[in-house]
């Protein structure tokens, strides 16, 4: 089955996260995508000695590796020079960054009118917090994602994962993928932006709507619902871990009661209903607590499925990388590691699924340019020579 963008090129100037990750769904997708770095490579690199970070080899699979120095006149024509043979471009430098660089969109889209500027950012492209810097932590911190996150005693805390990063690059994808379509039809190209900030604030429905229902804004709830709407909701220890129990109905908590032996709380006014449950959230808790303490995370999470009971292990990052469900969806794809460490990185694979296709087979990222001569003659044509000379001016 053709992949559905396998006639699509991709320049990606993508950094650090939010860039490299739409490209490289771009590519599972089908696309021929290039990553251009500038000499050196792109910032993530320095947090290595070698450049081959873990980070950089994690989010750009399935690309080849092309330097240009757009600080050269001759690099901004010959990217110029690459857009007019490009579907896609993608980059997340800070605001008016490209068109410092005399490669901007308003420039580009005339080389090319059918060129799709796809442009991640923190706050987007307009607003009075467009300049401001910003990266995962900052976003998540005013973006009301550390404000919910910990618990209420406690200061607030991140969420462990680049939430914000990922999130504006996935939603890129989308916008994209959008534009393309248009394109089809049009013959068009088009301007895409995403900002983070903008892509987070959705996942404030739980607490937002707390406020709404004028129950005041929830304070850091910890590992219980973030609305307090819902109980029991949250993580209970066992001996060799934690569990995380989710009672979204009023029938599954009465299988619960059940797995508890405790019918006595069928007949307790107090507990009837979602609503009432959660006024005594901390009794409940309790009551768990007691009924997972002695077992382990295996033997309450059989009994929890075998009820019916919305329920998980809490998994550690070494069992996570060992997933069988993982693994079976081709999400852990061992790629040799050309940094230190451990040999291998469990680069993540492709999880949108198409009937009728199966995964794109994931190679390693490019080195930094690995890849510059067989992309300029490929794209442009050009020859040996003409690729030495750039070269030896520091373009490439």
């Amino acid at each position: 089955m053709q992949r559905p963008l396998e006639d699509v090129r991709v320049l990606d100037l993508g950094h650090v996260y939010q860039g490299p990750y739409c490209g490289l769904i771009l590519s599972y997708l089908g696309a021929d995508v290039v990553k251009v770095e500038p000499p050196g490579g792109e910032a993530v690199r320095a947090r290595s000695a070698d450049g081959e970070t873990p980070e950089v080899q994690f989010l750009n699979s399935n690309k080849d590796g092309l330097v240009v120095n757009l600080k050269t006149e001759a690099g901004t024509e010959l990217l110029k020079d690459l857009v007019a043979e490009t579907d896609v471009l993608v980059e997340n430098f800070s605001p008016g960054k490209m068109d410092e660089l005399g490669v901007g969109y308003d420039v580009l889209s005339e080389v090319n009118p059918r060129l799709i500027y796809g442009y991640g950012s923190g706050f987007g492209n307009t607003g009075a917090y467009k300049h401001y810097p910003a990266m995962d932590l900052t976003i998540q911190a005013m973006g009301g994602v550390m404000h919910t996150t910990g618990y209420p005693e406690c200061p607030p805390v991140k969420a462990g994962p680049a939430v914000c990063d990922f999130l504006g690059g996935i939603h890129l994808v989308a916008g994209i993928m959008a534009a393309l379509y248009r394109r089809e039809r049009t013959g068009e190209g088009d301007y895409v932006e995403v900002g983070m900030f903008d892509c987070v604030y959705p996942t404030l429905t739980s607490p937002i709507a707390s406020y709404i229902r004028e129950e005041g804004a929830p304070p850091r709830t910890g590992n219980r619902h973030s609305g307090l709407a819902i109980a029991p909701y949250s993580a209970y220890e066992v001996d060799d871990g934690y569990v995380t129990i989710a009672c979204m109905t009023d029938s599954a908590w009465e299988r619960l009661v059940g797995l508890m032996d405790r019918p006595e709380l069928l007949d307790d006014e107090r507990l009837t209903t979602l609503a009432s449950r959660t006024k005594y959230t901390d009794e409940i808790d309790a009551m768990v607590e007691a009924w997972c303490d002695g077992q382990t995370k295996e033997e309450a999470v059989e009994q929890l499925r075998d009820a019916n009971i919305p329920c998980a292990p809490v998994k550690t990052l070494e069992e996570l990388l060992v997933d069988p469900q993982l693994e079976a969806r081709g999400m852990l794809n061992p790629i040799q590691n050309k940094g230190g460490g451990r040999p291998e990185i469990p680069v993540p694979g492709m999880p949108i699924k198409f009937a009728g296709s199966e995964d794109v087979p994931v190679r390693d990222s490019p080195r930094v340019g690995e890849n510059s001569a067989e992309v300029l003659s490929r794209v442009l044509g050009l020859s040996e020579h003409e690729i030495d000379e750039l070269r030896a001016a520091d373009v490439i």
